[in-house]
């Protein structure tokens, strides 16, 4: 049967529209040539639109596939992202690529995001090229730990950042900082910092020492935690803090992104274990969805067992593909339980995802099935962030 060419579709432009029939081809192809077919014309728009700094077309695209073909959407970000955190798009002899290493941590007081002095920057490096790198890969540092609010913001930057630490990384030299002009870090109790760096290889060699032969990925982390965490804890004072594995950047971020989640419940355990002198035992969990036009979080108070007061809360994000068909709840039970709350109340009925009018806090659920403030006893509420993030 004849098929008609379809017209454009509505609001996107030539550009995303390419992108949406370039993903879908992708996502429907059964074989390794027609792989390449559609990797090739993809890497050539993708390209231009990052170095155009064409966001738009990229957003437009993503959001149109999110709403109708959710495995084309996922090869589009995909390659994206690969495309962004690589500083090497023009050159066909090797491989750059923006790497992150994130680090979870906690603490009564402001979490710090600050330079790096050099004595402390070398040892990182010593550190990376033994545990996790892979020999002969060059490096370039950022002499910065960046809060999430001084990451760069969309693909377009993330590409403009990675060139510029790329060709650092080319250099085998480390990066400078420029931080006059980077925003203030929010104050939350719990939060994720990032070390971010580059690396340099010839094409198709080893980045990671689990590319080589006898290196794995749990290694690499055992050792980078043992050795990497003690060289950063210096920079975080009355921090405590857990190290994710370093990856590509947005790998990584991801990681980070799940990983920050059950962190968070333990954070929070923990600091109205020191506040209050509350054994975890003697807490209750009251936890239930959050919807704006779908499920987008879910949110925990926390009370004393004895006591309806909600005095501190958390928030779970929906990240990925999850929904309200998966086992969420299931994942917030076992952290807790984990930690030793063991008195969990589980709410099914759907929350407006609401904030405080006044400070713009979340709300959070009540053994009472209301959302309400999160509130410390006053008197160990001075500087206390009023959540964990």
């Amino acid at each position: 049967m004849k098929r008609s060419r379809p017209s454009r579709r509505e609001g996107l432009s030539a550009e995303a529209e390419r992108l949406v029939w370039l993903a879908n081809g992708l996502a429907e192809s059964g074989n390794r040539a027609e792989d390449r077919f559609w990797d090739q014309h993809l890497t050539v728009i993708v390209d231009e639109l990052l170095d155009e700094g064409n966001e738009a077309a990229i957003n437009d695209a993503l959001d149109f596939l999110f709403n109708g073909n959710t495995t084309a959407y996922d090869e589009l970000a995909d390659f994206v992202e690969s495309r962004a955190e690589c500083a090497s798009r023009r050159s066909k002899d090797e491989d750059v690529i923006l790497i992150a290493a994130p680090l979870l941590a906690w603490s009564r007081y402001r979490i710090p995001a600050t330079k790096i002095p050099p004595a402390v920057l070398a040892n990182l490096r010593v550190h990376l090229q033994a545990h996790v790198l892979a020999a002969n890969v060059k490096l370039s540092m950022a002499d910065f730990l960046f809060s999430p609010d001084h990451l760069p913001v969309g693909y377009c930057n993330t590409a403009r950042f990675a060139d510029a630490i790329g060709a650092a990384a080319r250099r085998d030299r480390d990066m400078d900082i420029e931080t006059t002009d980077l925003p203030e870090t929010a104050h939350f109790l719990s939060d994720t910092r990032y070390l971010l760096f580059a690396v340099a290889v010839s094409r198709g060699a080893p980045m990671f020492r689990w590319q080589e032969p006898g290196g794995d990925r749990e290694t690499a982390l055992t050792q980078w935690r043992t050795q990497g965490g003690a060289c950063l804890m210096p920079l975080l004072p009355g921090c405590a803090t857990e190290v994710v594995l370093p990856d590509a950047y947005f790998a990584a971020s991801r990681r980070a992104d799940r990983a920050s989640r059950a962190y968070s419940v333990r954070a929070s355990v923990a600091f109205l274990g020191t506040t209050l002198a509350v054994p975890a035992s003697q807490l209750r969990a009251v936890v239930a969805p959050f919807h704006d036009r779908k499920l987008e979080e879910y949110r925990i108070g926390l009370t004393l067992r004895d006591n309806d007061t909600v005095v501190h809360g958390i928030v779970w994000p929906i990240l990925g593909i999850e929904d309200e068909n998966g086992d969420v709840p299931g994942q917030i039970e076992a952290s807790l339980r984990e930690c030793g709350v063991s008195d969990i109340m589980m709410l099914d009925h759907h929350f407006p995802l609401e904030f405080c009018d006044d400070c713009g806090s979340p709300l959070y659920p009540s053994p009472e099935g209301e959302a309400v403030h999160a509130e410390l006893p006053e008197e160990d509420a001075v500087q206390i962030p009023r959540h964990l993030h």
